[in-house]
């Protein structure tokens, strides 16, 4: 892992330099900044329940489903498409700082974009003058849960790049294979054929996945290590789905 530090230093500063980045930066900003104005109309309307916080993270998945794909969809894909990726392992790296190099600089990038919203709150609080609007269990629990999970979407992302040489396909496939586990999961969980006594075990995976669920945990305090674990685990699994996939890629080609 000695080239690692190397190759995701180039990795930065290919987004950095990259038009792309900023162009998908911005919609991000704009969307969640919709989102923010929605959450604080509705509360200039009524009094609720919940903090803005806890609201504004709620809606966590939006982002998610087009944010990640975008990010990662070009990672090996492209790499593959103009045959770069060969030439890069004739030089002393191997497979696994490719994808970990590429991986760490999407989900830097994610963590930044995420991050940058902090300024929403930041001028809530400064201009609203009221600690109620500021309730900093929700919003520390929400980034916390942001983080984490992060580890697994782009993760996930990655994978789905390491299956095309077609960008626009791997961006699909990512979008697919996140809706699957956040919104696929959730459905299945209601599901009534899944009461039956022999499935109890597929039951109980079902129910330790719910993505919606440990966001509300993590934001009323409560981090699970089954949880972290999940993340964890399901990180390092498509991590090296995505490096057996690069491998098997330039075997056959």
């Amino acid at each position: 892992m000695k080239h690692f530090p190397t190759l995701l230093n180039h990795e930065v500063r290919m987004l950095l330099v990259n038009p792309s980045t900023y162009i998908a930066a911005t919609a991000f900003l704009v969307f969640m900044g919709f989102i923010f104005t929605g959450i604080l109309e509705s509360y200039s309307r009524a009094p609720q329940e919940t903090s803005p916080a806890h609201v504004f993270f709620q809606l966590f998945w939006l982002p998610v489903f087009f944010m990640v794909p975008l990010l990662t969809m070009k990672c090996l894909a492209e790499e593959r498409r103009l045959g770069t990726i060969e030439t890069l392992l004739t030089t002393p790296v191997t497979t696994t700082e490719v994808v970990l190099g590429k991986y760490s600089a999407a989900y830097l990038l994610y963590l930044t974009l995420w991050g940058s919203t902090g300024g929403f709150f930041w001028i809530l609080h400064k201009f609203a003058g009221d600690a109620r609007f500021l309730d900093t269990g929700p919003l520390l629990g929400g980034y916390l849960f942001i983080a984490v999970s992060g580890l697994l979407f782009i993760a996930v992302g990655v994978f789905a790049s390491s299956l095309s040489r077609n960008q626009a396909v791997a961006g699909i496939l990512g979008f697919t294979m996140l809706f699957a586990l956040i919104i696929g999961l959730r459905f299945l969980d209601d599901a009534a054929w899944l009461e039956r006594d022999v499935l109890q075990a597929v039951k109980a995976t079902v129910e330790y996945a719910q993505i919606f669920q440990h966001y509300e945990d993590f934001t009323r305090g409560v981090v699970d290590t089954r949880q972290l674990l999940f993340y964890l685990s399901g990180t390092v699994l498509a991590l090296i789905f995505s490096i057996l996939g690069v491998e098997a890629k330039l075997l056959h080609s």
